[in-house]
């Protein structure tokens, strides 16, 4: 009998819906669900809708590192800054340096008078010109600066003249005639200078011979 008494007041017109188990009203139809509310389908609320996703951005480019001594090269930094002192310390190809005299270039002393270019020498080279040269010394400065070709001479004292640069001379060291081709560089000095008269002392190998007292066995 209470089953049929509650289907009779289900089927009145106006009659109210039961209430939900937590206590809620239905929603009446076509009205707008409340704000935060779910939305129910089949009688069971939908599951909650998935966040937008958020733009992904490009990857940021990272910021540009100081490359330190120690990173460019292997080892230790103090290896490194040694490295790096090294190189700066290597020679690099040099220029040839113009040639001075005094601070006067070869064609500048070509053009200084005699007594200015006396002034420029040594002080043994200087006196030898003060005093005045001997007959055979003039001699072969005559012939030295009229030779187009090497001139011989046994005058190893003469000190060399800016104009006697570019000339040969065939120097005797007392046996034979060095060739000497003058420079600039010889300037001032001797020419016997550059025409030893010794050789280097070259001894052999140790046993007999090597020395005057055992060049000869005893004899037992």
């Amino acid at each position: 009998m209470a089953d049929e008494k509650k289907k009779d007041a289900a089927q009145k017109p106006g009659a109210k819906a039961p209430a939900d188990k937590a206590g809620a009203k239905p929603a009446a139809p076509g009205a707008k669900p409340a704000a935060g509310a779910k939305p129910i389908v089949g009688g069971k609320p939908a599951a909650a809708a998935a966040p937008a996703a958020a733009p992904v951005a490009g990857p940021t480019p990272a910021p540009e590192k100081k490359i330190k001594p120690s990173a460019r090269h292997q080892g230790s930094a103090k290896a490194a800054r040694r490295k790096m002192r090294k190189k700066k310390s290597q020679i690099q190809a040099r220029r040839k340096k113009e040639f001075t005299y005094r601070g006067h270039t070869l064609d500048e002393l070509l053009k200084l008078p005699f007594s200015d270019i006396i002034e420029l020498l040594p002080a043994r080279a200087r006196r030898t010109y003060i005093r005045g040269l001997n007959t055979e010394q003039e001699a072969f400065v005559r012939r030295l600066r009229a030779a187009d070709g090497p001139v011989r001479t046994h005058r190893r004292e003469i000190p060399v003249l800016p104009e006697f640069v570019g000339k040969m001379v065939h120097v005797y060291n007392g046996k034979e005639f060095l060739p000497v081709a003058i420079k600039a560089e010889m300037i001032g000095h001797a020419l016997g200078e550059f025409a030893m008269t010794r050789r280097a002392v070259r001894h052999s190998g140790l046993g007999v011979g090597a020395t005057r007292s055992s060049k000869f066995m005893p004899l037992k």
